[in-house]
């Protein structure tokens, strides 16, 4: 027996009807949809889901510019930008618009990651498909990120006696916020899977931080089989090595091959090994979301991850009301919404996606490995 609480699932309603804009890639349902599947899934036990605080403006200064925080309770209150707070802060341009919830949401993901932190105080695990903002700066918006609830969660960690914490992130673009927090930190292990040549375009194999920082570029194509070997000889390796206090990864779903914003081509079980993989090395385990710009294999994937977390069966044949969920989907402005294949309805499982070893991932693991 054991006083380890069951997992527990950060959520809000403030995602189901708040939208970047009618043509954004944010513009897709995403935490709305995992919701609403594990309840018809019948997978949240009472207790499980807690709805997320909205951080408030001073406890974000912990790491974000207090000038920056206030620009953007304006932009939400005014709907509006002038050009110099958009230069300054980046905020009312296309990829960071300014829109109804501007700062409410943002600050909901962060108050969620702050409230994991002090769930995780004696243990646990924390699902907050929410949170992953991983591109945001101290001082301005960043890749569809304006506040970093990825180093927020990790602050808040530590603040709650997490002293050595490993941050691992599998979204296809590199955490260029979490590694400009962190990446001289010698209790912080980083380890970032990106695609090569995709923005931010940073992230390079030999960019070590302070030492601890492990950056894999990878190229288009990235398969299952890949994964599993840079799982196998990167990830669990160095984060065992490492013997965190916590581990927090950046579960994002853009590397799934159906993704519209990447071109690696995962499928979701990818992710899941991981998960599972990770669970274990560490007494404290927050996993977040991050990217995802096709709602149904976002939330597929998301999905999923809750039932490995709780080690709950995959069915091979989604439950009426489940499959009702993922077919009350849109996807507008894309030419995959509009004839989505069957099984984005009925199964949570990708047909796995294995391939070759392709020369240039092993001779960069090893790399990696000799460091």
């Amino acid at each position: 027996m054991t006083d380890t609480p069951a997992p527990r699932f950060i959520g809000s309603e403030i995602y189901r009807n708040s939208s970047y804009g009618g043509m954004h890639p944010l513009r897709v349902p995403r935490v709305p949809t995992v919701i609403d599947m594990l309840r018809a899934l019948n997978w949240l036990a009472p207790g499980q889901y807690l709805t997320s605080p909205r951080a408030k403006p001073a406890a974000l200064t912990v790491w974000h510019d207090p000038d920056y925080i206030d620009a953007l309770q304006r932009a939400e209150t005014e709907q509006a930008v002038s050009d110099t707070v958009r230069a300054r802060y980046n905020l009312g341009t296309a990829a960071n618009p300014v829109y109804p919830e501007v700062f409410r949401r943002p600050a909901t993901a962060a108050g969620a990651s702050f409230l994991a932190g002090e769930l995780l105080r004696h243990g646990g695990v924390v699902h907050s498909p929410g949170g992953g903002t991983h591109h945001g700066m101290p001082d301005r918006a960043n890749g569809f990120c304006y506040l970093n609830d990825a180093v927020l969660a990790m602050l808040s960690l530590r603040a709650n006696g997490a002293r050595r914490v490993a941050y691992v992130d599998i979204d296809a673009h590199h955490c260029d916020g979490v590694e400009y927090a962190f990446g001289d930190d010698p209790d912080t292990l980083l380890i970032s899977v990106h695609e090569e040549r995709r923005w931010p375009f940073t992230g390079a194999l030999e960019d070590a931080g302070g030492g601890r920082v492990f950056n894999l570029p990878v190229p288009r194509g990235f398969n299952d089989s890949e994964m599993a070997a840079v799982r196998d000889r990167l990830i669990l390796p160095r984060v065992a090595a490492f013997r965190p206090d916590a581990v927090v990864l950046q579960c994002g779903a853009d590397a799934a091959e159906e993704d519209p914003l990447s071109r690696l081509a995962l499928s979701n079980n990818a992710h899941w090994q991981i998960v599972a993989a990770l669970g274990p090395l560490a007494p404290r385990y927050l996993v977040l979301g991050g990217g995802g710009y096709n709602p149904w294999s976002v939330g597929r994937l998301w999905t999923g991850i809750w039932a490995v977390l709780n080690g709950l069966e995959i069915p091979d044949r989604l439950p009426p009301a489940a499959e009702r969920v993922l077919r009350g989907l849109e996807w507008r402005g894309h030419s995959r919404g509009r004839n989505p294949p069957e099984h984005w309805f009925t199964t949570l499982r990708d047909t796995p996606r294995p391939g070759e070893i392709r020369d240039e991932i092993d001779t960069r693991l090893r790399l990696l490995e000799a460091r």
